[in-house]
């Protein structure tokens, strides 16, 4: 069922690679509430992945972009500045890797050559993304600004390895862009904390099925989907969440304030 929630609304989706992503998920939900947008990922997630099939979807059009290129970025923007017409109300930041991670090094033994490497995909292209669009003021007034993070950043989960590291530098990033964005436009930044979806990256930590497993018991609510995912974001795209800034928004049913179950202790 549809809203009309984003109606005349334009964004930019980062990070859509198929139909298990989070990012695919928020297209096609931003589609259905008839908002309008560019998909974007880097040139080799477009050859890995079915983000054309999206395209086509949603009638969006695909700008290759890698995230953590300045020059891409400033062509990125220009080009949809140009094929809106004018400026957009919504970015989503659904970027994340940590080569540590898929190399099956512990966190001990993390690789800092990997470690900034990760750390410049997963984190800090989230502030470039923003001063390109800020520098290019393509914000409209009351825009949204959201990025997918993790209670890891929170809690030490070991076979997350520097990923934590990345999704709390993540959520600073949102802290202290935030406050600038409100004050030049009033722009709202935020980040969701989902919980553990099944994703192609998902797949490559240690243990993930069983702590998915874990994670859906302990939680009152079970786990939230990546389509639940999708639906809260639209609500932070949207004009009813205009008060919501620099927040990172909890969206794991209940998963990140359960200490014990009785079921597990009983």
């Amino acid at each position: 069922m549809s809203y009309n929630l984003l109606k005349g609304k334009k964004g930019i989706i980062f990070g859509a690679l198929d139909e298990s992503s989070i990012a695919w998920k928020v297209a096609e939900k931003a589609y259905e509430e008839k908002a309008t947008f560019i998909l974007t990922n880097t040139p080799a997630a477009l050859r890995m992945g079915n983000i054309k099939k999206l395209s086509n979807q949603t009638e969006s059009i695909i700008i290759p972009a890698d995230a953590t290129s300045m020059h891409d970025l400033d062509i990125l923007f220009d080009k949809s500045l140009d094929f809106f017409g004018g400026k957009i109300d919504f970015i989503l930041h659904s970027i994340a890797m940590s080569i540590n991670l898929r190399k099956k090094r512990s966190y001990p033994t993390i690789n800092y050559e990997f470690l900034k490497k990760g750390w410049d995909i997963s984190a800090v292209s989230y502030h470039k993304i923003m001063k390109t669009a800020w520098e290019k003021n393509a914000m409209n007034k009351w825009g949204s600004i959201v990025a997918i993070t993790y209670v890891a950043s929170q809690r030490c989960f070991p076979n997350y390895v520097d990923m934590s590291d990345y999704k709390s530098y993540l959520e600073s990033i949102t802290r202290n862009f935030g406050y600038y964005w409100g004050l030049k436009n009033k722009v709202r930044v935020n980040t969701v904390s989902q919980s553990p979806s099944i994703t192609t990256s998902a797949n490559a930590i240690k243990g993930f099925k069983q702590f998915f497993i874990f994670s859906d018991k302990l939680s009152p609510l079970g786990n939230a989907s990546a389509k639940d995912c999708a639906d809260y974001i639209i609500t932070l795209f949207s004009d009813l969440t205009r008060k919501v800034t620099m927040q990172n928004l909890y969206h794991d049913g209940g998963f990140s304030k359960i200490g014990i179950l009785d079921t597990i202790i009983s």
